[in-house]
């Protein structure tokens, strides 16, 4: 048999081969292990050995996609050795024909069809897969691991120690392709990537500072603590010894209105002291998600946050945690400003987490959200400081004055965005007023 047919054939073999490896690498990196113990549970065979498989599953999908570029990159060499034969012409032309060949197969049988079965039909996929997997690994197991670390070497910054290749990041990116594919909506993406995130956020960037906190002497009464539970909104308030670097523990609103409730006289007699509860503290570089295990395992709604000189730098509830992944939330008695307050002279007073492109069409200028890179009001003027804005900054945008007002929430982010007209709009009431006159 001719030697270029022979290469041709081996070549297609190892394509198709390489296209299983790409739909069982995909399938693997996609199925769950709720899925796999429902399907053990149906007793599916296979499903005990994917099982395993999922235990570490970034060894076995880095072995697919070694094997898989192999049997390519061999695909490559078979099929260009056979046009040096097979197509007249220069050699030059020769290379370009194999070149335009193989990145059309290469697209087509390992980038598209193979990883839209992994996707469609994954539980079947990675249960076959599986067992292949399973045995490639004793044998390229090492040889990856090697390949990942010299990759690792070469590689400028913190490497990963298993392979990018079954990631956070492509976990994130398959999180925007199915936003992308309406499969979730936006507001479901951001939710999945601020959980990503949480293990990247420490204790300083969520809690409420020291200025900000409300306290209470441990030597006040119940009724002053009362009182200020009331006035301030609190359920939980810091109880201080000397000085606000020495936190003793945390009265609860619950507490001080069941024992006032059941003798009266305990409000002037009883001091704060007397009802509070220990008080759990930690360090400011504390991760997020740290943070809210061990708060949950305490059964503890707050904490507060130390320096690391042993002072308090803030306080920090199971709520600041929560909201950084669903976002701010409020309850009945959190008050809400208008998004929109139209004032005198054609100037308005706007929420910060307006929408750019709302904003525009309000006061009759055009705002290209995705040009400008930023969505709401506050962003926009962020990008025109180039940092971010504290209550009194102020930027210019198409002949407006933008000034960010008063902070609001615990994280003290600008609430408001007073927009004025460099120009001041006569009212047309006054200017009918005066003409009439």
């Amino acid at each position: 048999m001719n030697p270029d047919i022979v290469s041709l054939v081996v070549a297609a073999v190892f394509v198709v081969l390489a296209a299983f490896l790409v739909a069982g690498e995909t399938a693997i990196g996609r199925v769950s292990r709720a899925r796999v113990d429902e399907l053990q549970r149906e007793g599916v065979r296979g499903a005990e050995r994917l099982r395993r498989l999922l235990d570490d599953r970034a060894r076995y999908v880095n072995v697919l996609l070694f094997l898989h570029m192999l049997l390519f990159v061999s695909a490559i060499v078979l099929v260009t050795r056979a046009f040096l034969d097979i197509v007249a012409g220069p050699v030059w032309w020769q290379l370009i024909a194999a070149a335009l060949v193989m990145v059309v197969v290469g697209y087509v049988a390992l980038g598209v069809a193979p990883r839209t079965l992994g996707v469609q039909h994954s539980d079947r996929i990675a249960i076959r897969a599986a067992g292949p997997a399973l045995f490639l690994a004793v044998l390229l197991g090492p040889l990856a691991q090697l390949l990942i670390i010299v990759g690792n070497a070469l590689t400028p910054g913190k490497g990963y120690r298993e392979g990018p290749f079954a990631s956070q990041a492509e976990l994130r990116e398959l999180v925007d392709l199915a936003e992308a594919s309406d499969v979730i909506e936006d507001d479901e993406r951001q939710m999945i990537h601020s959980v990503f995130e949480l293990g990247d956020t420490v204790a300083r960037e969520l809690m409420v500072p020291r200025t900000d906190m409300v306290f209470v002497e441990s030597t006040k009464t119940l009724r002053q603590a009362l009182s200020l539970a009331l006035r301030s909104g609190f359920s939980r308030i810091p109880v201080i010894g000397e000085n606000l670097d020495d936190v003793i523990g945390v009265v609860y609103l619950k507490d001080m209105a069941r024992r006032t409730f059941e003798h009266h006289e305990a409000e002037q007699s009883e001091r704060v002291a007397s009802l509070m509860r220990p008080v759990f503290m930690v360090p400011d570089s504390k991760r997020a998600d740290d943070l809210l295990r061990d708060m949950q395992a305490a059964r503890t709604h707050l904490a507060i946050v130390m320096d690391e000189y042993g002072g308090t730098a803030g306080i920090v509830t199971i709520e600041d945690v929560v909201e950084e992944i669903v976002g701010e939330i409020t309850d009945e008695y959190d008050t809400e400003a208008p998004e929109v307050d139209a004032l005198a002279h054609g100037s308005y007073r706007v929420h910060a987490r307006m929408h750019v492109e709302d904003f525009a069409d309000l006061i009759g200028i055009h705002i290209d959200a995705d040009e400008e890179g930023v969505d709401t009001v506050g962003g926009l003027i962020a990008r025109r400081l180039g940092r971010v804005p504290i209550p009194g900054a102020r930027a210019t945008v198409q002949g407006w004055d933008l000034t960010a007002e008063s902070a609001a929430g615990r994280r003290n982010r600008i609430g408001t965005v007073l927009a004025e007209p460099v120009t001041p709009v006569v009212d047309e009431a006054v200017t009918k007023d005066k003409s009439d006159a």
